[in-house]
């Protein structure tokens, strides 16, 4: 899948990071990310519908979320291009669906383990979003410029951002130690 990141059709831009309790040996995002259960997906922020896991045609592992980013319904399809213990990375073309209609959005989602000392690491969230062509004739069909998109992009998406990226750390660091899911936050 060819990536459509420029300066000129970007939509925004989102890192956050927190701190896993777990030593870096511990943890394993691809592993995490690979058997997230449904119910443990929701948990990490309000506007989680659905996730799961699939393969594309050529057999490589996908991601499929469903979530509310701003007031889109966005429905993403990730297929994983480089996962390791400490690092995923994987690109969608979602679905992006409002009152307006529908569209399409490349979004480029990194996850990333460091350590940070013989007990701890940090967990960084890192999501990327960009104007397919699909979208940028839908917003010039609906009079909105790419500033505009992009701003009101942005906004949903950090914020989104914000909420999800401890929780997902906390997940993380759960199945790291206690080898499960379903631990309280």
């Amino acid at each position: 899948m060819e990536i459509l990141q420029t300066s000129k059709n970007a939509l925004s831009a989102s890192q956050v990071s927190a701190v896993i309790n777990a030593p870096i040996e511990k943890i394993n995002i691809t592993d995490w990310l690979l058997h997230l259960p449904d119910a443990e997906y929701q948990r990490c922020s309000v506007n989680h519908i659905a996730a799961g896991v699939t393969t594309n045609y050529e057999g490589t592992p996908m991601s499929v979320n469903v979530e509310y980013v701003g007031n889109a319904l966005v429905i993403q399809h990730y297929v994983f291009s480089e996962s390791r213990p400490d690092y995923c990375r994987m690109l969608s073309v979602s679905d992006t669906i409002t009152a307006a209609g529908r569209s399409k959005v490349q979004v480029l989602w990194e996850l990333k383990a460091e350590r940070i000392d013989d007990l701890t690491s940090k967990y960084t969230n890192t999501i990327h979003a960009t104007a397919t062509p699909e979208f940028l004739k839908f917003i010039e069909e609906h009079d909105i410029t790419l500033d505009a998109a992009a701003k009101a992009r942005q906004e949903a998406s950090d914020a989104h951002n914000h909420e999800e990226t401890p929780l997902f750390a906390k997940s993380i660091e759960n199945l790291a130690i206690y080898g499960k899911y379903n631990m309280p936050f």
